[in-house]
């Protein structure tokens, strides 16, 4: 008998083990697969050349879990990556630096209007950041039931009990001027390519800026809601520098790593190859799990890091659980069909894109091909219709030049993620064939810009969403969990009768990538899904009682 067994050992489920380990409980981690990380993982795909799989850069992962859980004594160690390099057609480019000055000229060059403009979207996108952060912050069943209806009621005369920090993000909205209010409503609604629309002018400053949009999304630029997902990347800091992003020294796989340790520095145990098939009920509340085995664990809590699928669905009998059956259906339907491709070459040398052929600081931050918003609308449309993108979005970086032991001396490592690559194809299930064929197109894509870049590939790794699912457990290979759009986010996120990391089964709590804070290497979810528990755990009535929104 254990106190609390976590499922899974992504990233989210080791922090919310470490917390729950930090606290003073007994904690069990189970992972299904040899490797602990999920799609935070790295490895030595060739000899000598050390890729992160899935995943590449840092950029969400919260402040106060580096702290609370003090990860930087543990191993985290996170290089910023401060440009963005933008190469366009006939060897121009788009260049933006850690310096604003210099950024402003590279701007100007094509328009200046633009580039006087870039000061005050950031400005008022670090405010959206700040405000959507404030409401993540809260669990989402408090808060609809702190606002519900009664926005035009100050936070004191409100005729529910909430938390102080919930009344307070009621008083904070209330007092917002009309234009923010009006700002954040765009931003849940509108295509990025509209948002982006209000500020600026250049085709490829948008473009450029409209590349956070789709991430991991089957949107393009111009698809209402991609606006949203443009702000969920904008949340994140890095060393307390706010849109910042950042390489893990040893790949993202060190991120996990160093989670791992912090939880174990309190007494967590981590056990790999130990799938878990179902949650155990006894006396109406969790119990424990089964394990594929049949081995049985026992344990007052159990967290699942999974996605809905899995944690709402294959994992519990409907039988031990109100509304169950829906709950499951719901679970089924829970939309995280996976839209990226991950392809990471081991290459001779460094590349010489056209646009600056020599060697310089553009190579050691983000280098994104995406030229113009017809030509990522265009990828899309490839995938739309059941294809993977001939010419698609490519968003890379050079790990190697960050941290040299990824590669050999003198040789490279070049992580790029990729849009669009469907999880099911029109023409039917991938094949290697087509794996190969989605990376040749990613390297004469490559070669366009970076002229000869094919002769210096020494070996090619491609990864297709169905590659993701098999690998980090992902139904869908979506890298968010599930898709990051208005029917799934908040009260939705991922079921309203778990909205507040709690579900209908008392003692059983979700912690994953698809609950509140949604995905990214954040941590967020997770920690907060672990201070749930453990204020549970000091008010045993509450934990009893389920505590989900009530099930539609």
């Amino acid at each position: 008998m254990t106190d609390a067994i976590v499922v899974g050992a992504g990233h989210n489920g080791l922090v919310a083990a470490a917390y729950l380990a930090r606290a003073g409980l007994d904690v069990v981690v189970l992972e299904s697969s040899a490797e602990i990380g999920g799609a935070t993982r790295s490895e030595e795909a060739f000899p000598g050349f050390r890729f992160s799989v899935f995943s590449y850069l840092v950029s969400l992962l919260r402040p106060e879990v580096i702290h609370e859980l003090d990860l930087v004594r543990h191993g985290l160690f996170l290089v910023p990556t401060a440009s963005t390099l933008n190469p366009l057609p006939g060897g121009d480019c788009l260049f933006r630096e850690a310096d604003p000055q210099r950024t402003y000229r590279h701007i100007a060059r094509h328009s200046r209007r633009d580039a006087e403009a870039l000061f005050e979207y950031k400005l008022e996108m670090r405010r959206m950041g700040h405000l959507m952060y404030r409401l993540q912050r809260a669990a989402p069943d408090e808060l609809a039931a702190a606002i519900g209806d009664r926005v035009g009621e100050s936070a004191e005369h409100l005729d529910v009990e909430v938390s102080a920090e919930v009344a307070d993000i009621a008083r904070y909205f209330l007092d917002l001027p009309a234009a923010r209010l009006r700002l954040f409503a765009q931003m849940l609604t509108m295509s990025s390519a509209d948002f982006l629309g209000q500020w600026f002018e250049s085709d490829v400053l948008k473009a450029a800026l409209s590349s956070s949009s789709i991430i991991g999304s089957m949107l393009s630029p111009r698809t209402p809601g991609s606006a949203y997902v443009l702000l969920h990347h904008y949340m994140g800091e890095v060393d307390g520098v706010y849109r910042e992003w950042g390489f893990q020294k040893g790949g993202t796989g060190a991120v996990a790593a160093t989670i791992a340790r912090a939880a174990q520095s309190h007494g967590a145990e981590i056990r790999t190859h130990s799938p878990v098939a179902r949650v155990l009920a006894s006396d109406g509340r969790a119990a424990g799990v089964v394990l594929a085995n049949g081995d049985e664990l026992h344990a007052g809590v159990v967290l699942s890091s999974a996605a809905p699928q899995i944690s709402l669905g294959r994992l519990l009998d409907p039988e031990d659980v109100p509304g169950g059956a829906g709950l499951v259906e719901r679970a089924a339907r829970w939309q995280s069909g996976g839209c990226a491709g991950k392809v990471n070459l081991a290459i001779s040398g460094l590349p010489r894109f056209e646009c600056m052929p020599e060697p310089g600081p553009h190579l050691s931050g983000g280098i994104t091909i995406a030229p113009g918003l017809d030509y990522v609308d265009r990828a899309y449309d490839d995938a739309k219709y059941g294809g993977y993108s001939e010419r698609p979005f490519i968003d890379m970086i050079i790990p190697s030049v960050l941290d040299p032991d990824m590669a050999p001396p003198g040789k490279h490592v070049l992580s790029c993620f990729v849009q669009y690559a469907p999880y099911e194809l029109a023409a039917g299930p991938w094949d290697d064939g087509q794996r190969e064929a989605f990376g040749d197109a990613v390297v004469r894509t490559l070669a366009e810009y970076a002229p000869g870049i094919e002769d210096q590939i020494l070996h090619r790794q491609v990864l297709v969403p169905p590659d993701i699912e098999a690998i980090a457990g992902i139904p869908g290979g979506n890298i968010f969990h599930g898709e990051l759009r208005l029917s799934q986010l908040f009260l939705l996120r991922p079921d309203p009768a778990a909205a507040s990391f709690r579900t209908p089964l008392p003692g059983y709590y979700v912690c994953g990538s698809s609950t509140q804070f949604g995905g990214g290497i954040s941590g967020g979810p997770a920690r907060l899904a672990a201070l749930r528990v453990l204020d549970d755990l000091r008010r045993p009535e509450t934990a009893g009682s389920g505590g989900g929104a009530e099930t539609p």
